[in-house]
C-alpha cells in the first residue's frame, strides 16, 4: 500500500503528527496545509507543505481540489474549526476518508451548551450547569447559586474562552467581558455557567470510529505561564504522561463511566464519532468528571503522548481504521513502563503581545538520545532562515523510563533550542512529583489495593450458620477451612461400586438483571440448580457443592444474600455446602458487578448410570416437569426483548401482576432433584434430559441413541404466559425460540410404557407437576433427532 495523506494545520500538534506519520512505510508522502518551520526543515522527501492552502472555508474548494489531484488516501485535519465548519463532508462527497468527525459531532466542542446537554442526555458525570443566551438570565443565575462558578463561552474561542472568577464582582466582570464586551466574538453570544470543580485536571486522548476506541495515556498539561501555575492562562506550557494520579484502577472507572458512554452515546444520538475525542477530566473527591470536550488532540498533550507510542504503530493505518469504521482491525501499542515530558519554549510576552521574526536555532547534534523538537509558531524567511512565528514557538520532547529522567532530558533538550527572549516554565511536572513524593511516604496495605480481608472473614461469619443448615450425612458443612471433606460410606454408598459424577456451570447473562435490580438471593439458587439439575439427569445423587463469588469491591450484604440463595438451593436439593471461594479483585469488574460458578459433586452405582442408550425403543415415553419460568438460559434473547420494549425492571410484570418485571424474571431455576430420585432408585427411568441452552429441540436428542426421534406434542401442556409474552414482544420466530427457551418443560423423562403411572404416581407424591408429551420413533435417515409439532400457534 502507498498512501498519500494530507495533515490540515500548522501547530505543535500538526508538526508531530507529519512526524509520526511520515514514519509508517505505508504512507508515500505527507502533505501539510499549510504547515510551519519544523514541517519545512524536517529533511523528509516524504513530508512537503503547501503554503498557499490554509484549512479555513474560503480554502475548501481548493483543499479539495488539490487532494483530488494529489490523490490523496487520507487527510487529518489538525484545529477544531476546520471540524467544525464542516471540512470532513468536504472531502468524503468525493471519496477521501477523514480522520475527524463531522460537522454536527463537532459540536461536542463547537457549542458548549450542546456539550452540556449531550453529557446531561446521557448521565455522564459533569458539573451542574445553567446555559443561557440572555444577559440579564445568565447575571440572575450567578446571584443565586451559593457555590463558586466557572463561566464559558459557548463558542469555539481557540481555547480562552473560560473564566474562573473568585467572586461574584469578578463572576460580573467576567459575564460582561464574554457577553457585552464580546472579547471572544460570536463565540459569547451564549454563555454556560459552571459549578466550579476542585481536583487534580487530566486529559485523555481516544481515537474513536463510531463504535470501538483506544485511549491513549492520561496526560497533564500546565496551562498558566508562570511557574508553580501563576500569571496567565496559556495555550499550554508544557505536559507530561501517562500522569501519575492516572492509576490503572481510576483509568478503568473512567474509561467505563465517561469515555465509552461517551462514544456509544454519540453513535446512539446518530452522530457515530470518528477521530479523536479530547476529554479533559477533573479528579474530584466524588469521583471523576468532564470538564470538556475537543473534537482533536491537544497541543502539547499530542506532543507528550505520541512519542510514547511503539515505533511498530503505524499511525497512518490506525488512523485510516478509523475513518473506514474498522479500528479493530489494527494494533495500538504504546511503549510499557515509560513516561514522556514536553516543556513548551514561548516568546517574550506571551501570551500578551511578542514579537515575530526572531531566529531560532538549534543544536540538533547536541540533542540528548530520546528527545524530539517540534515546532509551533516557527517559519522559513526569505532568507531560508528558521524564525519565530507564533507565541509558542517550539517545544521540547523526551521520553524515559522514569518521569525524572523524562523531565531532566526535556530540558537538556531545551538548552539547545535558543532565541531571543525565549522563556518557559521551569517546575513542569511539579505536580507529579508531589504525588509520587506522597505516595512514597504512604505505607500501602492490602485495604489501599481495594481488598478487604476483614469484609472477607465478616462475610464468613455472617453465612456461617446459613451453611451448616445444609448438613447431611457425609459432610459437616463446616466453611472458613483450605478445603470440603466428604465421607462416602457415611452417606450410604459402598465405594467398590459407585461412580463419582462432577457438574460445572455458571448463572449467565441472568447476573445483570440482579445486579441492575439489586435482587441476589435468587440466583444463588439458579447457579445450584443448572450444577445439581446436571447430576441428576446421569442418575447421581448430588452430595456436596462448592461456590465461587467473584467482585471488584466486596459488598458483604450483597454476598450474603447471594450466599443464602445457594443455600437454599443446596436444601433443595439435598447437598451440603462444604466450601467455596469469594474473590477481590479490584479493577477487574465494574463497581456493583460480580461473577459466580459453581461446582457440584454426585454419586451414583455403575449400574445406575443414566441414560440406558441401549435400552431405548421406539414407543418410550416422554414425561415433561413443569418449569418456573426462564430458569437460566436465554438472558441475552431476553435482555433484547425487553430493551426492544421499552421496559424497566421496576415496572409491573406483563405476564404476572403480583410481581415487578425484574421479580418476574429473577424467577430461579427449577431443581428436580428430590423428586426424580424415587423414581431412579426404583430403576424406573431409562434416561433424563435437564432443558436448559438450545430447548427441548437440542437437549432431549443428547439422551437418546442416534437411531430413534423425540417426537414432542406441545398440545400436550399449556405453554407459560411468560414464553407467550416473550415471543409476542420480541417478534421471535417460533423455531428460534424453541431452540432458545424451555417452553415451559425445565426436565423431560424417558420412561418405558409400563412403567408410566409408577413415575407419574411418584412424582405427584413429591407435589411435581407432570405431562406426557411424546414419545421415542424411529428416525428418518437424515431426520433431526427431535420434532415439536403442533408449534406454529405458540403466541
Amino acid at each position: 500500500m502507498s498512501l498519500n495523506v494530507l495533515v490540515l494545520g500548522n501547530g505543535g500538534r500538526e508538526h508531530t503528527l507529519v512526524w509520526k506519520l511520515s514514519q509508517s512505510a505505508t504512507v508515500n508522502k505527507v502533505y501539510v496545509a499549510p504547515g510551519n518551520g519544523g514541517t519545512a526543515t524536517m529533511g523528509s522527501a516524504k513530508v512537503e507543505n503547501v503554503a498557499n492552502l490554509t484549512p479555513d472555508p474560503s480554502n475548501f474548494d481548493a483543499l479539495q481540489k488539490f487532494a483530488v489531484e494529489n490523490q490523496i488516501g487520507l487527510v487529518v485535519p489538525g484545529p477544531e474549526q476546520p471540524l467544525v465548519d464542516g471540512i470532513t463532508s468536504v472531502f468524503t462527497k468525493v471519496g477521501i476518508p477523514v480522520f475527524g468527525p463531522s460537522a454536527k459531532a463537532a459540536q461536542l466542542e463547537g457549542s458548549k451548551i450542546f456539550s452540556k446537554n449531550f453529557m446531561q442526555r446521557h448521565s455522564i458525570p459533569t458539573a451542574r450547569y445553567f446555559s443561557s443566551d440572555s444577559y440579564q438570565d445568565a447575571l440572575k443565575h450567578i446571584d443565586s447559586v451559593d457555590y463558586s462558578v466557572v463561566i464559558k463561552a459557548d463558542g469555539v474561542a481557540a481555547g480562552k474562552g473560560v473564566l474562573i472568577p473568585t467572586s461574584k464582582e469578578e463572576a460580573h466582570d467576567a459575564l460582561k467581558t464574554i457577553m457585552v464586551e464580546k472579547q471572544f466574538g460570536d463565540a459569547g453570544d451564549s454563555v454556560v455557567i459552571e459549578e466550579f470543580l476542585e481536583g487534580e485536571e487530566i486529559s485523555i486522548l481516544t481515537i474513536s470510529d463510531g463504535y470501538s476506541h483506544f485511549n491513549l495515556p492520561a496526560a497533564q498539561d500546565h496551562k498558566r505561564v508562570g511557574e508553580n501555575d501563576t500569571g496567565l492562562n496559556t495555550g499550554g506550557m508544557g505536559a507530561y504522561a501517562p500522569a501519575p494520579v492516572a492509576t490503572n484502577a481510576l483509568m478503568t472507572k473512567i474509561d467505563h463511566e465517561i469515555i465509552k458512554p461517551s462514544i456509544d452515546g454519540l453513535r446512539r444520538d446518530r452522530l457515530p464519532f470518528v477521530g479523536v475525542l479530547f476529554t479533559g477530566l477533573i479528579i474530584t473527591k466524588d469521583g471523576p468528571k468532564v470538564l470538556e470536550y475537543n473534537v482533536r488532540f491537544g497541543d502539547p498533550e499530542t506532543q507528550t503522548v505520541l512519542p510514547l507510542l511503539t515505533d511498530d504503530t503505524d499511525l497512518a493505518q490506525v488512523f485510516l481504521a478509523a475513518a473506514e469504521h474498522r479500528l479493530d482491525s489494527v494494533e495500538i501499542k504504546v511503549k510499557d513502563n515509560y513516561f514522556a515530558t514536553t516543556v513548551v519554549l514561548a516568546a517574550g510576552g506571551y501570551p500578551e503581545a511578542y514579537h515575530k521574526g526572531d531566529e531560532v536555532t538549534i543544536s540538533k547534534g547536541q540533542l540528548p538520545e530520546n528527545t524530539f523538537v517540534f515546532h509551533a509558531g516557527t517559519a522559513v524567511n526569505g532568507d531560508q532562515k528558521l524564525v519565530s512565528n507564533g507565541g509558542r514557538v517550539i517545544a521540547a520532547s523526551a521520553v524515559a523510563p522514569t518521569l525524572r529522567e523524562a523531565v531532566d532530558r526535556a530540558y537538556e533538550a531545551v538548552d539547545c533550542i535558543q532565541f531571543n527572549n525565549r522563556h518557559f516554565r521551569r517546575d513542569i511536572a511539579h505536580r507529579a512529583f508531589k504525588e509520587l513524593e506522597s505516595r512514597a511516604k504512604v505505607a500501602i496495605t492490602y485495604a489501599d489495593s481495594g481488598v478487604s480481608v476483614d469484609a472477607g472473614n465478616l462475610l464468613v461469619q455472617k453465612i456461617k450458620d446459613n451453611v451448616k443448615s445444609t448438613k447431611r450425612p457425609g459432610a459437616d458443612s463446616d466453611i472458613g477451612g483450605f478445603g470440603g471433606v466428604f465421607d462416602l460410606k457415611a452417606a450410604g454408598y459402598d465405594t467398590d461400586d459407585t461412580l463419582l459424577v462432577a457438574a460445572t456451570d455458571g448463572v449467565g447473562t441472568k447476573l445483570i438483571i440482579a445486579q441492575e435490580t439489586n435482587i441476589h438471593d435468587t440466583v444463588g439458587i439458579d447457579l445450584v440448580a443448572m450444577n445439581v439439575n446436571d447430576l441428576v439427569v446421569q442418575g447421581a445423587e448430588p452430595l456436596l457443592f462448592l461456590d465461587y463469588f467473584a467482585t471488584g469491591a466486596l459488598d458483604i450484604k450483597i454476598a450474603s444474600d447471594f450466599v443464602s440463595g445457594v443455600v437454599d438451593g443446596c436444601k433443595q436439593s439435598g447437598c451440603a455446602l462444604v466450601g467455596g471461594e469469594t474473590s477481590e479483585m479490584p479493577g477487574m469488574y465494574p463497581p456493583g458487578h460480580y461473577d459466580t460458578n459453581g461446582t457440584a459433586v454426585g454419586a451414583v452405582k455403575k449400574s445406575d448410570i443414566l441414560p440406558k442408550i441401549n435400552e431405548m425403543t421406539a414407543g418410550n415415553v416422554l414425561l415433561g416437569l413443569a418449569s418456573d419460568g426462564v430458569h437460566s438460559n436465554g438472558f441475552s434473547l431476553v435482555r433484547k426483548v425487553i430493551k426492544h420494549a421499552g421496559l424497566s425492571w421496576d415496572e409491573p410484570c406483563p405476564w404476572d401482576s403480583t410481581k415487578t418485571l425484574g421479580e418476574g424474571i429473577l424467577v430461579p431455576t427449577r431443581i428436580y432433584v428430590k423428586q426424580l430420585l424415587p423414581s431412579i432408585n426404583e430403576k424406573l427411568l431409562l434416561g433424563l434430559a435437564h432443558i436448559t441452552g438450545g430447548g427441548l429441540v437440542e437437549n432431549i436428542p443428547r439422551a437418546i441413541p442416534s437411531n430413534l426421534q423425540a417426537q414432542v406434542d406441545m398440545n400436550s401442556w399449556e405453554v407459560p404466559e411468560v414464553m407467550k409474552w416473550f415471543g409476542k414482544a420480541g417478534n421471535i420466530p417460533v423455531d428460534d425460540i424453541l431452540r432458545t427457551l424451555n417452553m415451559g418443560i425445565g426436565m423431560v423423562l424417558i420412561v418405558k410404557k409400563e412403567n408410566v403411572s409408577r413415575v407419574k404416581e411418584l412424582l405427584k407424591e413429591a407435589n411435581e407437576t407432570v405431562y406426557e408429551i411424546g414419545s421415542l420413533v424411529e428416525k428418518p435417515e437424515g431426520a433431526p433427532g427431535c420434532i415439536v409439532q403442533n408449534a406454529t400457534n405458540l403466541y
